[in-house]
């Protein structure tokens, strides 16, 4: 069991200008080899509580300019970790940004299924201010009755994903 201190807060405005503050600097490293970078996660629909942490996936094309982009991250700090056991999607790793807020970095081709289901989920959550305030519920209390493990945590937000997933057509 991994251990970690799961913090749900009430949505942010902070968290869209950190996003951008992000974006810039992605942006000046690899900005001419990719499609674009969305704000995926909680933390981009407002009204949604959400862990403070910015999630981000950056668009490509498909693999043919996957090694420059690696290369470039890596020069700004960001580590390759694979995919993590998910396809089409590539996670990066950085040690020393105290100047961003913390965030979760992933390279997709703009085909893959996870970055599709990123931008579903995200923009029903934004179009739906029901779904928002009981996600918000559901996050909340999932934080208070496992303050000290991601995975409970994770498991008690489940059901209502599902429902969500099935509102919005990814399931």
């Amino acid at each position: 069991m991994r251990t970690t201190n799961v913090i749900v807060l009430p949505y942010d405005r902070a968290w869209a200008s950190a996003f951008e503050e992000i974006k810039k600097e992605i942006e000046n490293a690899i900005g001419d080899l990719i499609i674009g970078i969305e704000h995926v996660g909680s933390t981009a629909v407002e009204g949604l509580s959400a862990k403070p942490c910015i999630d981000i996936d950056v668009v490509i094309k498909d693999y043919s300019v996957f090694e420059t982009i690696v290369s470039r991250l890596q020069t700004i700090g960001y580590l390759h970790e694979g995919d993590l056991g998910i396809k089409d999607r590539e996670a990066f790793s950085y040690l020393d940004k105290p100047h961003l807020q913390t965030h979760h970095l992933y390279v997709c081709p703009q085909y893959s299924e996870e970055l599709r289901r990123h931008i579903t989920f995200r923009n029903f959550l934004r179009n739906n201010s029901e779904a928002i305030q009981k996600y918000s519920l559901v996050k909340e209390a999932a934080a208070k009755r496992f303050p000290d493990d991601i995975e409970k945590y994770m498991e008690y937000k489940s059901a209502c994903i599902e429902e969500f997933y099935t509102q919005c057509g990814l399931r």
